[in-house]
């Protein structure tokens, strides 16, 4: 091996050519890692996806010293997708670089172009949103749902969904007629439990959710960001329900149903008096 790559993966201050060496040589058959040479596109992209719900998470608890940390390792995922690009003879991670600039450059004419900047941020969607459309056009993507990737979690995947059909005027004028449906749903799914097979209550349940995401894009919510915070919520006061029961000397497998709910109420009261101090 060169001494001048060896100096390169030991420098410090090496920047972003020292990752990417780190990674050829990670990769490089006859001196690399084993378990980093056999992998594929395929058995990494689940860490990929692990990697930014990390980074998520940092963000979420306003963790900034792991989120450098976080960030990093998901840098590194494409790094090492782009590898294994360039050792199949597909591109190289500069042609990643390229990519991604030039689409932003395209995309924002209001800032690297001659459209005004003099716009609000809603007006700056729908541009954003029409050059979208430009680019599916030229890659063929001629349906109104093509180009939504299919490996996205299920909730933004039915609110990319929705907003593609809602661009074509298919939604609801307003909350109301969403709130109506999950109504709907809601009783559909509990006659699905009463009289129908599990497959169809796995199918009411599906359709109770693809609303739930429905009235979260009506409301500007992110659902993913909302459904972490309240498994967080339900993480801190379970936890308190824990703390509460072992100064008593106990384990909730030693409690019941109706303790636990008072020291829930207790834990809620206290979270509710704190944010209103």
């Amino acid at each position: 091996m060169p001494r001048d790559s060896d100096a390169l993966v030991h420098d410090p201050d090496g920047g972003m050519p020292r990752l990417l060496e780190i990674m050829r040589r990670l990769r490089d058959p006859a001196t690399g890692c084993p378990w980093d040479v056999e992998q594929t596109f395929a058995t990494i992209a689940p860490y990929t996806i692990e990697e930014a719900y990390e980074v998520a998470d940092a963000i979420e608890r306003a963790a900034w010293d792991e989120l450098r940390g976080e960030l990093g390792d998901l840098l590194f995922q494409s790094v090492f997708h782009a590898q294994m690009a360039e050792d199949a003879g597909l591109f190289a991670f500069g042609d990643v670089v390229r990519t991604i600039a030039d689409k932003m450059v395209a995309r924002h004419p209001h800032v690297f172009g001659n459209e005004s900047r003099d716009k609000s941020a809603d007006q700056q969607t729908v541009d954003w949103e029409r050059v979208k459309a430009a680019e599916r056009a030229a890659k063929a993507e001629h349906g109104v749902l093509d180009g939504v990737a299919v490996g996205l979690p299920a909730l933004l995947r039915a609110v990319k969904l929705q907003k593609r059909a809602a661009r074509v005027g298919f939604d609801w004028p307003s909350t109301d007629e969403v709130l109506d449906k999950i109504v709907e749903e809601a009783r559909e799914l509990v006659e699905a439990r009463d009289t129908l097979t599990e497959v169809e209550q796995f199918e009411e349940f599906g359709d109770l959710l693809f609303v739930m995401a429905n009235l979260a894009r009506h409301l500007k919510i992110e659902p993913e960001a909302a459904l972490r915070a309240a498994n967080a919520k339900f993480t801190r006061r379970f936890r308190s329900i824990e703390a509460a029961l072992a100064a008593q000397g106990k384990r909730p497998e030693d409690s019941d149903l109706a303790e636990m709910d008072a020291l829930w109420n207790l834990a809620k009261a206290a979270e509710k008096a704190a944010k209103g101090a």
